[in-house]
């Protein structure tokens, strides 16, 4: 059993005690005194205590992680007894970040050396290495002569020379392994990395210490077991924590563009007089916002409407679209204050330094209160600066999700994380690897893989099924899939095939998949008509509709990397271009909006009502809200009022169904108010779209959703009918159903089938196009079909899907709730959508009206939203 306690805080005098004179010297000549995380840390790392260091950005986590190793060697150099060995291995998901820790472990051992000559002690050199996928042959070479003694790397890279047999001897004696940023990683990478440290401590003939470092996230005991892995009474595997509180103030606000997010028609050129404004007024500004397209328009209007405030010389967008060697550019003119604002999607999240920033805008929510801190924390990224961050609302749904938001910040609310677990087609990928280190007893191996926390629960069906699919069982030769591992059923025993082994394991290896843009092209004529990147493919279904260069297109096919597609004039689009890139609101935070839903219902329902001052009072004071943002507590008021007035407020007890018949379309409409996440409201939109197509006669519904809801649109609905037939039970089976012929299975069993390797990218040092694995994964996947539906890699696709992509989990949760009457649903016949509606019902025709004709159809709305309730 892995045991968890908590770090204790020690003083300064205790540190120093253990610090060589050298490095103690060298810190005081650098900081004034030890940070708040350093007194969590620094001892019980130099006590050899697993630990996960828990700060928030700006907290100094990297030295605390380095400050003991760094006097440790310091310790043996003197003595001249650093011996040509790894003594620490550091790994981040970022490159860029494993680029800035080499650089900055340098300086230190640098000035502490030139220390040492000024006082005539003599030091062995303390060497560091970067080992990642752009280290040349030769630094390779050089590296395994003189071997570093910390080693700095990625996930995938060590990984590599866990497999390398001129290297993998120098691992053998590990003492130390720090994996940073531990809040990037919940995802098959993290997964990876998971396994690929238990792998380290198999091969390491020492336990090497664990350190976690993680931005402020939860929950802290489950990423600490993910750390540490699964102990047993011989090695407990304890495991300290230090979740270390926010040493700088956060100056947090939430402001809105204008006064009246529905009435005021100039709130994008406001919106941008407000940024201006903001920029203005401080030295360095970051802005971030939600998808890498409004990251370049935002860009392009503020040189374009300030002209002699912006231009190529101090404003740069940032994001992973633009090259490595643009993006390090930008990186590196931001650390040297020569840039006064950058605008970023997602890219600037994370821990590589870039310098001082003195605001942080936000541009819309960033849809969870741990992202928001993690942005914030970029602002005064030293120790004791007061973090400074604006969000800047574009609607009135923004509005509230921001301002809970904040709320959830102010309080220390912090959204959960989840590793994937169980991941068949990453385990595939390392029990290759594994073979090829060595010949392994079968149950050994299922052992050491059941350590790794990522893989604890696995079952022997499981694990058995993906050594069967590993050593060619299956009947897939002719479809180019051979088997990578012999079997011996009579020894027990696993073990490579092939000479060619190690090399493709080495140039297949990772779990990012290669992915392209999809040529559209109309049917059946085959005329190009443009391109859409794969993520928004997943994302459709047959008969959606779409806009691409202003016009709207009817999903028909897909054939290879094509999609085929009929015009259309009179469909309303289902689905805007940018919904793949958007993030999707956490489950905590939605639960948060549906709890103040619930409050601000009880207080505008209540007999008397309460007064309009009584309730601005409330949300006042529950959401935190500043005399600066008094305006939005009002606007908040009257867009709950509306709500109420016209149709009653959905919240955390009540599911609200407006259904109406659109005219124009000859369609009737469902829309659900259900407050949960995107990732949740994927999962529900499929399962009840599934169910009402079926009951009537299998014919095709549309489907639309975003954060707050989702929308079924067809002739027939009989809502009533399937409310209450889904049940934590039978929703996983009904989903797989739904999504069983679709693009997104199709796409992801490619992504599946490239980790487990059934599918080489690489061989013989040629690239495989995606296009070409593509096509391959369409007839690998007919294939092993016809075999079983329950081969290990198409499960896993569908895991995928479901867990990963979707939230099924938190889905069964509100099933459950559906069905024990604790979530009543209410179905209201209407004329319009309801203001809280609005959104949805909008959000597929964003691509074809700009945002001053929105502005007026939802001022146009609000005036019959009016109109209606007056006629009560």
């Amino acid at each position: 059993m892995t045991k968890i306690y908590e770090s204790t805080q020690y003083n300064s005098e205790e540190i120093i005690k253990i610090l060589h004179p050298l490095v103690k010297e060298w810190f005081f000549k650098k900081f004034a005194d030890f940070s708040l995380t350093q007194k969590y840390g620094v001892i019980p790392i130099w006590e050899r205590k697993n630990i996960l260091i828990s700060a928030p950005t700006g907290g100094t986590k990297t030295l605390t992680a380095f400050l003991s190793i760094l006097n440790y060697l310091v310790i043996l150099a003197e003595r001249n007894e650093l011996e040509n060995k790894i003594y620490a291995v550091y790994t981040s998901p970022l490159k860029a970040l494993s680029n800035d820790i080499a650089k900055n472990l340098i300086e230190p051992l640098e000035e502490i050396q030139a220390l040492a000559k000024e006082k005539n002690v003599k030091l062995q050199d303390i060497r560091v290495a970067l080992r990642t996928g752009d280290t040349t042959t030769y630094e390779r070479a050089k590296m395994a002569k003189k071997i570093p003694h910390i080693l700095i790397t990625t996930p995938e890279s060590l990984a590599i020379v866990l497999t390398t047999e001129k290297f993998i001897d120098n691992l053998k004696a590990v003492e130390f392994c720090i994996v940073d940023e531990i809040h990037a990683l919940e995802n098959k990478r993290g997964t990876f990395l998971s396994l690929t440290i238990e792998r380290l401590n198999e091969v390491s003939k020492i336990w090497p210490v664990k350190i976690g470092l993680s931005a402020t996230i939860e929950p802290l005991e489950e990423i600490a077991k993910y750390l540490v892995g699964n102990g047993n009474k011989e090695n407990p595997r304890d495991v300290l924590i230090a979740k270390v509180p926010l040493s700088k103030k956060i100056d947090i606000k939430v402001l809105s563009p204008v006064a009246d997010l529905i009435n005021d028609t100039n709130s994008q050129s406001e919106m941008y007089k407000l940024i201006d404004k903001l920029i203005k007024e401080h030295k360095t500004t970051l802005i971030f916002t939600n998808t890498r397209s409004a990251t370049e328009r935002v860009v392009n209007y503020l040189k374009e409407k300030f002209p002699t405030e912006y231009g190529d010389d101090n404003i740069a967008a940032h994001h992973s679209s633009l090259s490595k060697t643009h993006r390090f550019d930008i990186e590196a003119r931001l650390r040297d204050g020569k840039l006064k604002v950058v605008v970023c999607s997602t890219s600037l999240e994370l821990g590589i330094d870039i310098g001082y920033i003195d605001l942080v805008l936000m541009l819309g929510s960033p849809k969870s209160s741990a992202r928001a801190l993690q942005r914030l924390g970029r602002a005064g990224h030293k120790l004791h600066d007061v973090a400074k961050g604006r969000f800047i609302v574009l609607d009135r749904d923004d509005l509230v999700e921001c301002c809970v938001i904040q709320k959830e910040m102010i309080e220390g609310k912090i959204n959960k994380i989840r590793f994937p677990k169980n991941s068949l087609d990453v385990l595939s990928q390392h029990i290759y690897g594994m073979a090829i280190y060595k010949i392994w007893d079968i149950e050994e191996l299922f052992k050491v893989i059941k350590k790794c926390y990522c893989y604890s629960e696995l079952s022997r069906n499981d694990f058995f099924d993906v050594i069967s699919y590993l050593s060619g069982e299956y009947d897939l030769e002719k479809n180019y899939v051979y088997g990578k591992i012999w079997f011996d059923t009579e020894t027990r025993q696993v073990g490579k095939k092939g000479k060619l082994a190690r090399v493709l394991y080495m140039t297949n290896i990772g779990t990012i998949p290669d992915e392209s843009y999809i040529t559209v092209k109309l049917a059946p004529s085959g005329e190009q008509v443009g391109f859409i990147d794969e993520g928004f493919l997943e994302r459709m279904r047959k008969n959606d509709v779409f806009v691409l260069g202003g016009r709207k297109y009817v999903y028909q096919y897909t054939k290879g990397m094509n999609l085929y597609v009929k015009s259309t004039i009179e469909r309303y689009p289902t689905i805007p271009s940018w919904f793949s890139e958007m993030l999707p609101l956490s489950f905590d935070s939605a639960t948060e909006i549906n709890r103040f839903r619930y409050l601000m219902a009880e207080r505008l329902e209540s007999s008397p009502r309460r007064s309009k001052s009584e309730i601005i009072k409330f949300i006042e004071e529950h959401l935190h809200s500043s005399e600066e943002s008094a305006s939005t507590s009002e606007a908040i008021y009257n867009y709950f009022l509306e709500q109420h007035n016209f149709l009653g407020i959905p919240h955390k007890n009540k599911m609200i169904v407006e259904r109406y018949y659109d005219p124009k379309t000859k369609k009737n409409y469902a829309l659900f108010h259900s407050m949960y996440g995107r990732r949740v409201n994927d999962v529900l939109s499929r399962a009840f779209g599934y169910l009402l197509g079926k009951s009537a006669g299998k014919r095709d519904v549309e489907l639309g959703m975003n954060d707050n809801g989702f929308y079924i649109a067809g002739e027939k609905l009989q809502i009533e009918k399937v409310i209450n037939f889904l049940t934590p039970k039978n929703l996983e089976e009904v989903l797989k159903e739904a999504i069983e012929r679709t693009d997104i299975l199709s796409r992801r069993f490619r992504h599946c089938a490239g980790r487990s390797l059934m599918i080489l990218r690489s061989y013989k040092g040629h690239q495989k196009s995606v296009g070409k694995q593509q096509m391959n994964s369409h007839f690998l996947m007919s294939a092993v079909k016809k075999i079983t539906g329950e081969f290990p890699i198409l499960r896993e696709a569908r895991r995928e899907i479901l867990e990963d992509l979707m939230d099924i989990e938190n889905a069964k949760i509100v099933v459950k709730w559906i069905n024990e009457g604790r979530i009543k649903v209410q179905i209201k016949d209407v004329a319009i959508p309801s203001p809280f509606a609005l959104n949805l019902f909008i959000q597929g025709h964003t691509d074809l009206i700009k945002l001053e004709d929105k502005q007026n159809f939802l001022k146009r709305m609000h005036k019959l939203h009016i109109k209606g309730i007056e006629e009560e």
